[in-house]
């Protein structure tokens, strides 16, 4: 099961930059609002960490998003994606 746990952990990374991005935010400024270290947020969207729900529901609460809005993930298929 390692593979379904990577590509979850990729999915996630992808998303938090894009919203990121959308806001105008750098990593720092995300990690701040969240009240996480810098360090961590980059690991999380490079795919490296395992988050914990705790600490994606605050990455989710610092772009006023709860968490199944924030895993409304882009599908390509001309969906929309907040």
């Amino acid at each position: 099961m390692p593979a379904l746990d990577n590509r979850i952990n990729e999915k996630v990374g992808r998303r938090i930059p894009t919203l990121r991005r959308a806001m105008e935010w750098t990593q720092e400024k995300l990690a701040e609002k969240a009240g996480l270290h810098v360090t961590y947020i980059g690991g999380i969207e490079r795919g490296e960490r395992n988050v914990s729900l705790k600490n994606l529901d605050r990455i989710a609460q610092a772009f006023h998003l709860t968490l199944p809005q924030f895993f409304r993930f882009c599908d390509g298929r001309g969906g929309r994606c907040p």
